[in-house]
Parts: C-alpha cells; structure tokens; sequence
C-alpha cells in the first residue's frame, strides 16, 4: 500500500511528454512496441517502485524481473531516507551556510554569508582572492551556481547587492583542483560523490561515483555534466555517462581517457568520509561531495537526499544492483 501511495504521489508531477520520449528513446534503442514498453514501465514500478527515470536510467528493459529485484528504486531510496535520516537535523545539510559552519574544518576554503555581512566585509573578502563561487543557500542540482573571476574593473559593491537580489548569499572561495582532476575536465571542479552509511561499527562506503564536468560550471548530472563510477583503489572502470543516455570513453572536450583515470588522494578522501560520517549520527545515509585538491580531499557538501548510481547493464555487462550491498549494513 506504501508502494502504491509513493506512486500515485509521483504521478502528481509526472511529466508526460519527457515519459513518452522516453518510451519513443527505449523503442528506437530495442526495437520493442512502443505499448509493451509502456505497461513494462508501469507493471515494473508496481512491482518495484521504481520511476520511469529509473527504468530508463538503470536499463531495466534489458533486465528480468529477478535482476530489477535487486537494484536500488526511487520507492527504495525514499525509504532509506526516511527509515535513517531525522527531517530536522537534514536541513543543516540542505542550509549551505549551516552546513560550511559545521564542517569548515574540512573545506579548505574560505567563505562569507552575505545575509549578515556588509558591503565593506565583501570588499575584503574579495580582496584576498581572484576567484570566487557563489552560491544558493539552499540549491541543488548546481542550480544557480555563479563562478566570478575578479579583476581591477570588477564593480565590488554593485556585485554585493546583485548577488544578494538573486539570493546569492553564500560566496566561497573558489577551490584549485588537482593537476590530473583539472585536465580532466577544467571547466568545474570535479567531484567524487561518496556514499556513506552510519552504523554502530562506524561509517561504511556504499558508493563512490566520479563526477565529470561537460560545458559547464558544475559536474552535476543533472547540469549537463557526466559520472562514471571507481573501484576500491580510485580507478575508473568503466565509461562515462550523462542524463541523456551518452556514453564517453573519453572526455569530448578535453579527450583525455576516462577509463582507467586514477582519482588522486582517494585514499585519503575515503579516509575523510570516515571521520566526517560520524559527526551527525542522526543523519546516516549521505552523499557527500569531494574535491581533490593539490594537497588532498576536501568536502564541498553532504547530500541527505543522496540520489542513486548503479552501473548500466550495457556498459558494464553487470545485472546486479546495488541493493545486496546495501543491505549488508541497512535493514531495508
């Protein structure tokens, strides 16, 4: 019955015209009728609770029934949210500023809050530096997000108050990346999403996800950028890819190799997680976000409301989800 109301409360914002594009995309990919496709899609997300994102996504219309059992659905993760994170303690994850003032320890940058700061305490902010981020306080996705380099010429005071109107308020200092993490892709800083879980023998890595800039600011998927998933020592193991369904073994800007790209400092970043894990244990699955820096990890946010990564079956020849593995540390 939980299923069946998670649905319905999905159908409330159900597009349609992205939904039959979909279908039409899976028909031209498989050669199916377009009509079996459909009831595929609704038959599947009564039995498993999944959206027709995820069964586009996670390729379900190349998967049995036993093999979709096994993969992480929206209807799934919505409960492990529930099930392991408090709604109250979530928000100092989704409020920027609260989130930079608890874990400024593991920044390694800089930051002011244009909400109680005045025109001359950006001044001298801005001074000290020649790039700088700005950001919502509570956007996600890397909506919004606005990179300035600064120069002699550069209006600070008109910038303070066309910041604040548009409800940019946190402004960062802008992080350097790593040499290999920036010819990879210099465009945005490139991340590693990490996905941890809480538990009374610590914290554990669910997931560990490369985030590839493509074009834009950000290397959020749904930005344009791109993700692709590490193994255990930080190498990537299979191809890229983005929201549309693209593939890329290599980068199309840059063409440097995405295969086989080592994540510097992973080590460390897990290392990091480890410790960042424990510090709000009312808040126990998370997506964090890491940047790797030229001297090592640094956190740019934790994501209460992580979303899902699970490898393509087409891409990676693997019909498992992630769910076996997660259910080795969560009762769900």
């Amino acid at each position: 019955m939980k299923k069946v109301r998670f649905i319905f409360r999905k159908i409330k914002g159900f597009q349609y015209r992205q939904f039959f594009s979909i279908i039409n995309e899976i028909h031209i990919r498989t050669h199916r009728n377009r009509i079996v496709i459909f009831f595929d899609v609704i038959i599947s997300a009564l039995i498993h609770g999944n959206g027709y994102m995820d069964y586009f996504e996670f390729e379900f219309y190349l998967l049995n029934n036993k093999e979709r059992k096994t993969y992480i659905t929206s209807y799934i993760n919505n409960n492990i949210i529930k099930k392991y994170n408090d709604k109250e303690e979530m928000k100092k994850f989704d409020n920027k500023i609260t989130f930079d003032g608890i874990y400024k320890n593991y920044l390694k940058r800089d930051y002011i809050d244009l909400s109680g700061a005045t025109c001359d305490d950006f001044k001298s902010f801005l001074d000290k530096y020649s790039k700088i981020i700005c950001k919502p306080v509570d956007g996600t996705g890397g909506k919004g997000i606005r990179v300035i380099n600064l120069d002699d010429n550069i209006d600070k005071e008109k910038l303070y108050y066309d910041l604040k109107d548009n409800n940019l308020i946190l402004v960062e200092e802008y992080l350097d990346q790593h040499k290999e993490m920036d010819e990879l892709y210099n465009g945005s800083i490139n991340t590693l999403r990490v996905i941890s879980f809480l538990d009374n023998n610590g914290v554990h890595i669910l997931k560990v996800v490369l985030k590839i800039g493509n074009g834009g600011v950000v290397d959020n998927f749904s930005s344009g950028g791109m993700y692709t998933f590490v193994d255990d020592n930080g190498k990537v193991f299979v191809p890229a890819i983005d929201e549309a369904g693209n593939i890329y073994k290599k980068h199309p800007i840059t063409n440097r190799e995405i295969v086989g790209f080592q994540v510097p400092y992973f080590k460390e970043a897990m290392d990091l997680i480890r410790e960042v894990g424990l510090i709000n244990n009312k808040v126990r699955y998370v997506g964090w976000d890491v940047a790797i820096t030229p001297s090592g990890p640094a956190i740019i946010e934790g994501n209460p409301y992580s979303g899902i990564f699970q490898l393509k079956p087409s891409i990676s020849g693997i019909k498992t989800g992630s769910l076996p593995e997660y259910r080795k540390y969560m009762d769900i």
